[in-house]
């Protein structure tokens, strides 16, 4: 939409002209002091040009009845894991009031580089949301594992002058930071005095002073209330997270009030359909914190205005004069129940999603698999001592445990009845054909086998299984449909989908994935699997930046000494 002529949207205002619409009845929750402003909205353009007043129109909406609250901004995200292309992804949280992302696309930066980046790009200028692109800083996140591509600074400079770039991504090589790596070092100095993400796990003391000391302003790790408010105390700005797996938001709500509003903001990071069509997304976060007694002051203003200002947008973030029309009209501030929706005063509906231009999307054909046959998921050993990754429900931190699991044949079995299960990386990107295995403890499954291309950071095949052949034939099927989900039992495939977008996304709509991925989650619980979100947690247990004990397809890895151990 093109600028506003800035003598019309004072005329507007001033009420000397017709604004091009109105929205009446309604009344504004102004999210600085907390005040409900009755009045008119008159809109110029993409712009507010009056709150406040009685307005003439060109437009007229009747929002009588409704209260109107600046559109939501979801501080970090990674639309890859929604499963669905960014234009689906829009049709999916525009009309639950989210008119603002900040996305990190480095899970297709992983898999297919810099093109992959250029395709949030372009896709970035076609959605009626609002998505800012930050440039993803590891890829890949660590040099303990095998990804599709490989993005240094030199890769990252001529993205930086796009209208869409925000800043640089989420800095997970934590390490890097704190010891000077050069390469992380010249990604840092790149985007001096820019914005530049955080991701520091459990950091703290002079550590975390070295680390935001190179400049990173933002945290959306903190998943307890001391971890959250030293970094607050330090500078950064904290962005609670509730995803599919990392559920922080319960454990950080104490420390939001309305004096620390200002410095905290929501996101959701990793989150399916299958949560958004069943929850929600930032509006399920925003009923759940008021219905668990945070001021609706605090909570509105985090999942707006303090979003807008962490990450320099002047433009947004309140219902005022020369803001950016971004409006959700609720039926309340409790429900925070999405009526109607504003864009840059374009209003969200069928017909304006039918009108966008969609860029094709790209990464066919990126799952190579070896051939699998059960014999690539033994666990070779002479000796019983065994590293095991545990899970922790709602968290993608895991525990370093360890067990005594028998020899046998000399292979390491599955031990159902301890609930230790086999788990197997193998590399898709057709680089070395590396199988790790390992074991794994919290899913509770009984038989069979899960498989999935999303597996964070570097996407190769995370599969876990009760029985090899099933593991074996779950790996090759992935291959077959250019990238998934699946659950194997007794030979046959139980369910599936197909992410043939670089192994990450499907090509279908997001109604239809929430569909398939009902029916993969009751294929798991067949197995006994007792997670609620089975296929994003088995993708966090090979991210090797997430302590305690994760795997790659270069093997186990104790993430607190950032060491390979078997």
């Amino acid at each position: 939409m093109a600028q506003v002529s800035l003598s019309d949207l004072i005329s507007q205002a001033r009420g000397d002209a017709p604004a091009d619409l109105v929205l009446r009845g309604g009344q504004v929750f102004d999210v600085v002091t907390g005040d409900m402003i009755p009045g008119d909205v008159a809109i110029c353009g993409d712009t507010v040009a009056g709150i406040g007043g009685a307005y003439e129109g060109r437009e007229v909406v009747d929002v009588t009845g409704l209260t109107l609250v600046p559109g939501f901004i979801d501080t970090h995200l990674h639309i890859e894991s929604s499963l669905i292309t960014p234009h689906e992804f829009d049709r999916c949280v525009t009309p639950r009031g989210i008119t603002t992302v900040i996305c990190d696309p480095h899970e297709i930066a992983n898999v297919l580089g810099v093109p992959g980046i250029e395709y949030f790009l372009a896709s970035a200028t076609e959605t009626l949301l609002d998505i800012r692109v930050q440039l993803s800083s590891c890829v890949p996140s660590t040099e303990m594992e095998t990804t599709g591509a490989r993005i240094d600074a030199e890769g990252l400079a001529p993205l930086m002058g796009h209208p869409k770039v925000a800043g640089l991504a989420e800095f997970m090589n934590y390490p890097g930071v704190i010891h000077r790596d050069p390469a992380a070092l010249a990604k840092l100095e790149l985007f001096r005095g820019k914005h530049i993400d955080g991701h520091s796990p459990l950091l703290a003391g002079q550590d975390l002073n070295a680390y935001i000391s190179g400049g990173i302003r933002t945290e959306h790790e903190a998943t307890h209330e001391a971890e959250a408010r030293e970094k607050l105390q330090k500078g950064m700005r904290v962005l609670i997270r509730e995803g599919s797996v990392s559920k922080d938001l319960d454990a950080l709500l104490p420390l939001l009030t309305e004096r620390t509003s200002a410095y905290m903001c929501l996101c959701t990071d990793d989150r399916n359909p299958l949560d958004i069509a069943e929850h929600g997304h930032l509006d399920y976060m925003i009923r759940h914190a008021i219905a668990k007694g945070a001021s609706p002051l605090a909570v509105y203003r985090a999942a707006s205005l303090s979003a807008a200002e962490a990450f320099g947008f002047k433009d947004r973030g309140q219902i005022a004069p020369g803001k950016r029309a971004d409006i959700v009209a609720l039926g309340s501030l409790e429900a925070c129940d999405a009526k109607s929706v504003w864009v840059a005063g374009r209003r969200v509906t069928d017909k304006a999603f039918a009108a966008r231009e969609i860029t094709p999307p790209i990464g066919r054909g990126s799952v190579k698999v070896p051939v699998m046959t059960a014999r690539h998921f033994r666990t070779a050993s002479n000796r019983t001592e065994t590293d095991v990754i545990g899970i922790l429900p709602g968290k993608i931190i895991t525990e370093h445990l360890h067990f005594d699991i028998p020899v046998v044949d000399g292979d390491k079995r599955p031990d159902l009845a301890r609930d230790l299960v086999k788990i197997a990386v193998v590399e898709r990107h057709g680089k070395n054909g590396n199988v790790a295995t390992g074991f794994v403890k919290g899913f509770g499954l009984k038989r069979g086998a899960i498989a999935s291309t999303v597996c964070h950071d570097h996407h190769n095949i995370a599969v876990v299984g009760a029985d090899y052949h099933d593991m074996a034939l779950a790996a090759n099927r992935l291959g077959e449909i250019e990238g998934g989900f699946v659950v194997v039992e007794g030979g046959k495939v139980l369910a599936e989908i197909a992410l043939p977008v670089a192994g990450l996304m499907s090509l279908l709509t997001f109604e239809e994935v929430h569909g398939a991925l009902v029916k993969l989650r009751a294929a798991a619980r067949s197995l006994e699997v007792t997670l609620e979100e089975p296929f994003l947690q088995l993708a966090f247990l090979a991210l090797p930046v997430i302590p305690m004990l994760k795997i790659t397809d270069r093997g186990l890895v104790d993430v607190m000494k950032f060491e390979i151990i078997g």
